[in-house]
């Protein structure tokens, strides 16, 4: 599992920039020895040897995908699938462009949901800040005469409790990252998570218009190419990047025997009627490759919508936390205020 989580992975910057090369030099016809061989110069020294690899894959006369294999999961899964597919259908240089095009909209839609919340994270950072300040002057304070004020209740004040206010935020922080690094990498432990987060009210419906948005997409470029069912609809779930549908692909194929593909998914209970319904459409009128396109046009608009919606309750989420941070120091300040002057009523 280590070395699952820790084996290194192309970016998906470089990625999308990979596959937008490969299609232009695939169309235009040059050797994939030679491109390979290109691609495999300039590299830092983490990814050369992934690129030599599958180099001197092509160069001793394998296939592209069984070079991909080689290097583990340092290329996504669909990545090596739709490479497959398009050496198996002559249609590689299509794949490339497809696959260009996915992965620089994750990338536009990666870099959209983080310009939406940094406002609120730094709004959080200032007042965690904040909190900081005061446990470091209420321990001045302290040393000077004065009384010293418990501003969290847990005993931080001064450089001691600064150091551990700062080493707990160290550890939570590790945490978040930590488990979302994991989702990001697929680990076995975090598909119970996946499945908590589909069950969030508004959270759990803009995962699942992202999810279906990515199997639409995986639906049409497969459509287009002569690929069997039982492998088309396990590498469409897959696509998802959510195990709530993922783990669906072999109830599927066992189902898809004398079957239509939205009959098969039907059975499933995981797809909106919406969905099922063009997919029917498709397969009824001959139509498949074309109902594909068009339901994966709306749901892109819908994912886009879904990022939005999730911006917004990440950005209130921790908005939430900083009304908190700053609800927790107005009542100690009050209460330490009203404590002194009622020991000075005492005292007259």
């Amino acid at each position: 599992m280590l070395a699952s989580l820790f084996s290194p992975r192309i970016g998906l910057k470089p990625l999308s920039q990979l596959c937008r090369r490969l299609a232009i030099s695939t169309d235009a016809g040059l050797d994939i020895r030679r491109i390979w061989d290109r691609e495999a110069r300039g590299r830092s020294w983490i990814d050369r040897k992934y690129f030599e690899q599958i180099s001197e894959g092509v160069s001793a006369g394998d296939s592209l995908h069984d070079s991909l294999s080689r290097t583990g999961p340092y290329f996504p899964r669909l990545f090596r699938e739709m490479v497959e597919v398009g050496e198996k259908t002559g249609s590689l240089a299509e794949v490339f462009r497809k696959l260009a095009d996915h992965y620089e909209q994750r990338l536009q839609t990666r870099r959209t949901f983080l310009s939406s919340i940094t406002g609120p994270m730094l709004q959080l950072a200032a007042a965690l800040t904040v909190v900081g300040l005061l446990i470091l002057i209420m321990g001045t304070l302290a040393q000077s005469g004065g009384q010293p004020i418990d501003l969290l209740g847990f005993g931080l004040i001064g450089t001691q409790g600064l150091i551990i206010y700062l080493g707990f935020l160290a550890l939570v922080a590790a945490a978040i990252a930590g488990v979302l690094f994991a989702i990001s990498r697929g680990l076995a432990w975090t598909r119970p998570l996946q499945h908590l987060f589909l069950r969030i009210p508004f959270v759990g419906g803009a995962l699942r218009t992202i999810a279906l948005a990515r199997m639409a997409w995986t639906l049409h470029l497969t459509m287009n190419v002569d690929m069997d069912l039982r492998g088309v609809l396990p590498l469409a779930l897959r696509s998802t990047g959510n195990d709530y549908y993922a783990r669906l692909g072999d109830e599927v194929v066992a189902v898809l025997a004398g079957n239509e593909i939205h009959e098969a998914l039907r059975r499933t209970g995981a797809f909106p009627e919406e969905f099922l319904e063009t997919l029917e459409v498709g397969e009824v009128s001959g139509q498949l490759v074309e109902s594909m396109g068009r339901l994966s046009r709306q749901y892109d608009e819908r994912a886009q919508a879904a990022i939005a919606t999730l911006s917004t309750i990440a950005g209130f989420g921790v908005w939430a936390m900083v009304a908190i941070v700053i609800i927790i120091l107005i009542f100690r300040l009050a209460s330490f205020y009203i404590g002194a002057i009622n020991a000075a009523g005492n005292i007259l």
